[in-house]
């Protein structure tokens, strides 16, 4: 079986595209590098959760620790609505490197399972860091199996993630919940005139 090194964004996430990658002959290997990541309970929970989940199906697992709120947002503050180039090229770069140093030829990632990521993103970013490792990158699309893997993801009581990963997109998924708040206060007079 050929190798392939595969970075894992979540659990949940990897359940069908291991599968996927196992049918076509493939061997995977995990590899966790996620700084994006924020506050750092969702981190250890998603990289909690992958470490059960490889020991569950025997998966070789790569773990390189880095909660990188400072530096994530250091980088992407001067223009949060691009923060995904900077996300998705920070890990497909340090997964290149570790696909080289590991012996890999080759590599992909989960990421792509998910129909709301920018698979062109992604898979830019992947291309040029695998040409400056000397190793090849693997563009699948994994996302025709989203919904099978996380179905799987449930049956199995994987820690289910509420949002894309950074504190920027933690706070998207709390806007309509903070809105609908603000609309009953404005309702109930809570606010004062003055």
């Amino acid at each position: 079986m050929d190798r392939i090194l595969l970075h894992i964004c979540c659990a949940p996430c990897s359940v069908a595209v291991i599968e996927q990658l196992k049918e076509e002959g493939l061997s995977p290997t995990g590899f966790w590098y996620n700084p994006n990541i924020h506050p750092y309970q969702e981190y250890k929970a998603r990289r909690d959760t992958l470490i059960e989940y490889a020991k569950l199906i025997g998966l070789p697992l790569h773990i390189k620790e880095e909660y990188g709120l400072d530096a994530f947002t250091k980088a992407v503050s001067p223009n949060i609505e691009q923060r995904c180039n900077y996300c998705y090229a920070v890990r497909m770069e340090e997964t290149a490197r570790a696909a080289k140093n590991l012996g890999f030829s080759a590599f992909t990632t989960s990421l792509t399972v998910s129909p709301y990521q920018n698979h062109e993103l992604i898979h830019k970013a992947a291309q040029a860091a695998a040409k400056r490792h000397g190793v090849a990158y693997r563009p699948y699309d994994f996302s025709p199996r989203f919904r099978q893997g996380q179905a799987k993801a449930r049956e199995l009581a994987l820690y289910m993630q509420k949002y894309c990963g950074c504190i920027y997109s933690e706070e998207e998924r709390y806007q309509s919940k903070i809105q609908k708040d603000l609309n009953r206060f404005e309702k109930e007079n809570f606010f004062e005139n003055k």
